[in-house]
Parts: C-alpha cells; sequence; structure tokens
C-alpha cells in the first residue's frame, strides 16, 4: 500500500472532483486519475462513482474516507511532534527567585509559535556561557570577560523582613547553600544571632513566614510576600541586573530571539523580580 495514495485518495473524495484536488495536492489531474484506478485495481473495491457530478464515493469510498481522516491526524500529530522537536532550546539560567519570576511570566515575553523553546537551568552560581553550558545568564554584575556580551535589564534591591517587628533572630544560608552576597550580609553582620538556616531561598522564606527569624530578600519578593519590611533597602546589597550571552553565540538565530525578548520584557519591568 502506497499512503501517499490515501492522501491523494482522501483529497479527491473531499472534493469530489479532480481539478480541485490536484490544487490542494501539487498533482496533475491525469496523474491524480490515473492513482485513483490503480488505488481501486489494488484494493479490488470501487471507491468512486464516476457521472456528471465528478468523482462521488461509493459506500467503500466513504469507508476508506473514514480511515483516511485518522491516518491524516496522525500525520498532523507527528508533523506537530516533529516541528517542536526541530526547535532548538535556549538554555536560560538565573538565580532563584529571577528564574521563578521567568517562569511565573513565560507567557509574557514567550509564545508557543516563538522559533526557539526556553530550558530552564536554576541556579545561584555563574554556569559557565562561554563553554556554553547555558546559552543566556541572568547576572548580578557587568561580564568582566571579553567574551561575554551583556545587557543591562534593571536593577535589584534587597532589605531585611520578618513576621513582625518582635522578631529578632536570623535566618541564615546552610553550609551547602551558594554563597550570595545576601548570605554574606547576614553572616558578617548578624552571624551570632542566626537561630537557623537553609540551603534554599524558598525555604528561608518560609521558615521566616513561620516567624523562626528575620531573612534578607529581594524587596519585589518580600513585598509581595506575607512578610514586613523591616528597614529600609541595604545600599550594599542594591545590584545590577545584567542579561548575559556568548558574544559570537547572541548572533545565533534562537539565542539573538531570547535575547531580544527577555531583555524588552525585563527591561520594561525593571528586572525580574
Amino acid at each position: 500500500m502506497d499512503w501517499n495514495d490515501i492522501a491523494l485518495f482522501a483529497a479527491v473524495a473531499r472534493h469530489g472532483a479532480l481539478a480541485p484536488a490536484a490544487k490542494e495536492t501539487g498533482a496533475s489531474v491525469p496523474t491524480l486519475s490515473r492513482r485513483m484506478k490503480a488505488l481501486e485495481a489494488r484494493l479490488g473495491r470501487r471507491l468512486f462513482l464516476h457521472g456528471p457530478q465528478g468523482y462521488a464515493t461509493t459506500a467503500d469510498g466513504r469507508a476508506l474516507l473514514a480511515r483516511a481522516g485518522r491516518m491524516e491526524a496522525a500525520a498532523a500529530s507527528v508533523a506537530a511532534w516533529a516541528g517542536a522537536a526541530a526547535r532548538p532550546r535556549v538554555r536560560v539560567t538565573a538565580g532563584t527567585w529571577s528564574a521563578l519570576s521567568l517562569a511565573r511570566h513565560v507567557g509574557e515575553w514567550w509564545s508557543p509559535d516563538a522559533p526557539w523553546i526556553p530550558e530552564f537551568v536554576h541556579c545561584d552560581l555563574d554556569m559557565d556561557v562561554a563553554r556554553r553550558e547555558v546559552d543566556v545568564g541572568l547576572r548580578n554584575r557587568r561580564p568582566a570577560q571579553p567574551w561575554l556580551a551583556g545587557r543591562r535589564t534593571g536593577t535589584t534591591e534587597f532589605a531585611v523582613y520578618g513576621a513582625d517587628p518582635g522578631v529578632h533572630g536570623w535566618i541564615g544560608a546552610g553550609d551547602d547553600a551558594a554563597r550570595t552576597p545576601s548570605a554574606a550580609w547576614v553572616a558578617a553582620r548578624h552571624g551570632d544571632a542566626v537561630t537557623t538556616a537553609a540551603n534554599d531561598p524558598r525555604l528561608a522564606l518560609s521558615l521566616a513566614e513561620a516567624g523562626l527569624g528575620r531573612v534578607v530578600l529581594p524587596t519585589g519578593v518580600g513585598d509581595a510576600s506575607a512578610l514586613l519590611r523591616l528597614g529600609d533597602p541595604i545600599p550594599e546589597l542594591r545590584s545590577e541586573e545584567w542579561l548575559v550571552s556568548h558574544h559570537e553565540a547572541r548572533h545565533d538565530p534562537p539565542i539573538r530571539a531570547a535575547l531580544d525578548a527577555l531583555g524588552a520584557w525585563l527591561s520594561a519591568r525593571g528586572g525580574a523580580t
């Protein structure tokens, strides 16, 4: 069985004539006529009634058309799957809070018909853009390496938060947590008052909401939580936000599209958080 003949048959059966089926399929009218006759001969069934009304389907023709419809649906599904697989993934890395913000608002800077698919690589440490561990990184400083290109997209501020002003203990970073500037600030200034620790900022937020201690958070995160801000933003933790990529890889069409989409969205918001 030639599956292409089934597709041609379906077009002729739907239109009930050769000329419009030829326009749909790109096959000539004589070719369609010849292949429909050959298909009927192979199947040993009459599929069409030929007459003034064109190509009207017989009972066998209608039965085959129903089966052909399922084949066409399966082919369309395979084509969609193949098309999705063919679109390149662009690996984007960011710290905890920035990565969550990007994921929650993904529909604002990416659409399913975009020529690339975002793949998130969460890490509070700088992954290697130069070695293509990731394609795009969201960093808290201007890139210093000459092989990296960067675009400033906003500013991030941090402040102290707590369940209420009466909470005086602090929540520090666990021994296996990334040594972020905010974690270092807490350790340097309030290390003696740390009552508990967490190796994930999201856990630290939950502990603070439970009243176990004060926590340092980006103001965009802390102000949206159930916690109270217990002071002004901390000047020494104020940082720039930069969208970083390899200076050559940034010209690859999918990475260029990702940089443009992320850059526009981040700049409009003043940052990820």
